[in-house]
């Protein structure tokens, strides 16, 4: 079992910037392929980015792409999520997971991930 707690979330202008944070509990981090997902209201949960055991291979959704910027520090047990270039359709609430499993077919489907943290709210403003 591990647990996942997010921070970071909070207000910021369009243009602006925010940095998430995931920090995990439990068992060894670096097993755990890791995710950041968002949904906002109305919309259906979408695939943000993941980054593998490592760190060396990193993904993202579309929308986000050479905006955002995932990472982690397995001797912190965290995973990051750089948020640049922010725009009004970035609000949202976001969520990190971890899954015990790798499918390359699959990393952007929340299907693969076994555990999720509670999400932090990301507004930002025009």
């Amino acid at each position: 079992q591990v647990q996942l707690v997010e921070s970071g979330g909070g207000l910021a202008q369009a243009g602006g910037s925010l940095r998430l944070s995931c920090v995990a509990s439990g068992r060894t981090f670096s097993t755990y392929f890791m995710g950041w997902f968002r949904q906002a209201p109305g919309k259906e949960r979408e695939f943000v980015a993941a980054i593998s055991w490592s760190g060396g291979t990193t993904y993202y959704g579309d929308s986000v792409k050479g905006r955002f910027t995932i990472s982690r520090d397995n001797t912190k047990n965290a995973v990051y999520l750089q948020m640049n270039s922010l725009t009004p359709l970035d609000t949202a609430v976001y969520y990190c997971a971890a899954s015990t499993t790798y499918r390359s077919d699959r990393l952007r489907l929340g299907t693969m991930y076994d555990y999720w943290g509670q999400g932090t709210q990301v507004t930002v403003s025009s």
